[in-house]
């Protein structure tokens, strides 16, 4: 009963971020909801034991491969111990720093030496369906949020494997950088792949919004493939709980060659979009492809998408684990490369603890090399 009454608080969150989405305003508790909804899914004992698969890719979780913040990070970036057990409220609604000034992905030469904030869309030209005004509160960002990426580049001498795109979870009411997408980020960075954080847009937001928001990273990405040292087709978009879901609507119809004019005729392309927004692969982290909370289990709609390899990891307390099974059959089923990690006994949220990330890591640098 517990577990069927906390689906159902994240139903209804997720139902409200695509209401308010519509134009309704915003209740003053959503954000509230959202975050509680997420820390009792992190911590509840969900009892799955009835219907856990005992498979290859069943494992024990582990925290001693988890990587702390490293040395070299600027103090606005310190998430602390990557583990689960040392998250917080405080942690999880950290928001990373925005860029200064008017710098975007246009208008700035990249720097693979260092951690380079930038807006994704220039000032007065973000497509966009929505209207977000000064009048409306009560969200996680400010009606005048412009979406930006973080470049966190690998260490200098390590030769880059290829670049991973990142968007944490949070129901669509928040954005978990330092608990899910920062972590993971700095882990994968060790393992040699230049990482880029994607603060899309939330509610009152659509999913196809922040979608354009992926792409628009995966094409800046793309385009500086050369000032990061790696080839233009090494791209995986990872992403976590509501972030893997617009991930999934970035792949499934915003991808390759689809721009801002597709939601905005007001929208003027630029450069920019000349470029393909192509990812060779998915990482589905304690998420799945779909909406509103719902994996989607239908082969003929998963096949319009044309989906990448996509690797999933969750957990078996999570009380998603079951559409998490359902889907990972699925595309199977359907003759996409797969890979997995199920971590026995762990909940939703746990970012980049529980030793999954090498095996990303090494599953996504085999991929790469067959693309």
């Amino acid at each position: 009963m517990k577990k069927q009454k906390l689906v159902a608080a994240l139903l209804a969150v997720l139902l409200a971020a695509g209401l308010t989405a519509c134009g309704q305003t915003a209740t003053s508790n959503e954000l509230e909801n959202g975050v509680s909804a997420i820390e009792d899914a992190m911590s509840t004992s969900n009892k799955n034991n009835d219907s856990v698969q005992d498979t290859d890719d069943l494992r024990e979780g582990t925290s001693a491969d988890t990587v702390a913040t490293p040395d070299d990070f600027p103090a606005a970036y310190n998430y602390g111990s990557g583990k689960i057990e040392d998250y917080s409220r405080t942690r999880m609604l950290e928001k990373l720093p925005a860029p200064q000034g008017e710098q975007t992905v246009l208008n700035t030469a990249v720097d693979p030496t260092q951690i380079q904030i930038l807006y994704l869309w220039e000032k007065g030209n973000v497509p966009a369906k929505t209207s977000f005004t000064a009048a409306m509160t009560g969200y996680f960002d400010n009606w005048d949020f412009r979406p930006y990426v973080t470049a966190i580049p690998v260490r200098a001498g390590v030769r880059p494997k290829g670049a991973v795109v990142l968007m944490a979870g949070g129901a669509y009411q928040f954005r978990g950088n330092y608990t899910d997408a920062l972590p993971t980020a700095a882990t994968l960075r060790e393992l040699g792949f230049q990482t880029f954080i994607v603060d899309y847009r939330l509610s009152p937001y659509t999913q196809e919004e922040g979608a354009l928001d992926v792409a628009r990273a995966v094409r800046f990405v793309r385009k500086n493939a050369d000032a990061y040292g790696i080839a233009p087709d090494d791209i995986a978009v990872m992403s976590f709980s509501a972030g893997g879901i617009q991930a999934g609507e970035f792949l499934m119809h915003y991808d390759e060659d689809v721009n801002g004019t597709a939601l905005d005729e007001n929208y003027r392309s630029d450069a920019l979009d000349e470029i393909p927004a192509h990812a060779s692969a998915a990482g589905m982290i304690y998420s799945f492809y779909g909406r509103l909370s719902v994996g989607n289990m239908e082969p003929d709609w998963l096949a319009e998408g044309n989906l990448p390899p996509t690797f999933y990891v969750y957990g078996t307390e999570d009380p998603f684990y079951r559409q998490f099974q359902q889907q990972y059959d699925v595309i199977q089923s359907m003759g996409i490369p797969t890979g997995r990690i199920v971590l026995d006994g762990w909940p939703h949220g746990f970012g980049s603890d529980g030793g999954w990330v090498k095996d990303y890591a090494a599953w996504l640098e085999d991929v790469f090399s067959q693309a």
